[in-house]
């Protein structure tokens, strides 16, 4: 799990963690907590497993903190508790769970020990389909005091045979109250426009709108308006504004902001409600079909996949610019 994440149940998640902390021990082996990016389902996994795993839980239901359990997940050295992920150094946008980590498990939850053993495995949507044929072997013979934690954002993607041997609980279900308060909390400075653009950019999670409140891309957005629109009109120079691009933004940011920007383009062509309510683009919209569009949708999606095999990024934007103009 990222070192950056600090255990705790946000306030959305409490009915969640009632329900879990109640009915423990008698849960099943097999737990899914699912949500969109940005609800905060690894913290709260976090806080779960130092719960499970400690010796001494306190009777309002949270980790004692100072067992010798505690100490050592505090350490990161927890005898009886196991993380699965992609490989460090293969961390691209496609990367899988290699079948050898699920099968190195089987020796893990077959050992008989004091106490619980906890196994999490994230993003749950990597395992391919013979490490999620082993897991399978796992889950339907686990041993003694094991819980099995699978996170993912989006869970239809694992094999229905996976989902099925698992509980689920959704960690998203946060009402545009409780986002709302929870930005004012921790962003005091943003006025009521400004929260709410942040909260349409990150599918209402306040989690997210707070990384994006410290997006370079965020406040740039109306520059790249309108040199876009200097592109269609004018239908010249799309190599000197590929490089201005290039170097005031990385391409992630860049294609985040331009993904947002394109998506909008494209609902108001459907006539639906846009993402970026400050910015006209309806003047831009009227520069391009529907169909073409979603070309350009396509053709970022497949850059992103030149990027990771190292392609450069400016051979990227100029593509993008010429292709912009639409001649």
């Amino acid at each position: 799990m990222q070192k950056d994440v600090v255990a705790q149940v946000y306030p959305w998640q409490q009915t969640v963690w009632d329900t879990l902390t109640g009915r423990f021990p008698k849960l099943g082996h097999g737990l899914l907590f699912y949500g969109k990016k940005g609800c905060g389902k690894e913290a709260f996994a976090q806080y779960f497993l130092a719960w499970v795993l400690c010796a001494n839980r306190h009777a309002n239901n949270v980790a004692c903190g100072e067992c010798g359990s505690c100490l050592w997940l505090k350490s990161d050295t927890h005898p009886n508790y196991v993380h699965i992920s992609t490989d460090e150094e293969n961390k691209k946008q496609n990367a899988k769970i290699k079948i050898e980590k699920i099968r190195d498990l089987l020796p893990f939850v077959q050992q008989t020990v004091d106490g619980w053993r906890v196994i999490v495995i994230e993003p749950a949507e990597a395992l391919n389909m013979s490490s999620a044929n082993a897991l399978l072997k796992t889950l339907e013979e686990p041993g003694d005091r094991v819980v099995i934690i699978l996170l993912a954002d989006h869970y239809l993607k694992l094999p229905a045979t996976i989902r099925s041997r698992l509980q689920h609980f959704a960690l998203d279900r946060i009402s545009e109250a409780q986002a709302g308060e929870y930005l004012s909390q921790h962003l005091p400075e943003l006025n009521q426009t400004q929260k709410q653009l942040l909260l349409n950019l990150s599918n209402q999670m306040p989690l997210q709108a707070m990384q994006l409140a410290q997006a370079e891309w965020l406040n740039k957005r109306q520059e790249f308006l309108n040199d876009w629109q200097k592109l269609v009109t004018q239908k010249n120079m799309p190599m000197a504004i590929a490089t201005k691009w290039n170097k005031a933004l990385s391409f992630s940011d860049f294609a985040q902001m331009f993904e947002y920007l394109l998506s909008d383009l494209i609902c108001v062509k459907l006539n639906q409600q846009v993402k970026n309510p400050d910015l006209d683009l309806i003047g831009l919209s009227e520069q391009y079909t529907l169909e073409f569009l979603f070309t350009i949708y396509s053709d970022l999606q497949q850059s992103k996949q030149f990027i990771e095999q190292n392609v450069q990024s400016n051979l990227v934007l100029d593509q993008l610019c010429i292709k912009l103009m639409n001649i």
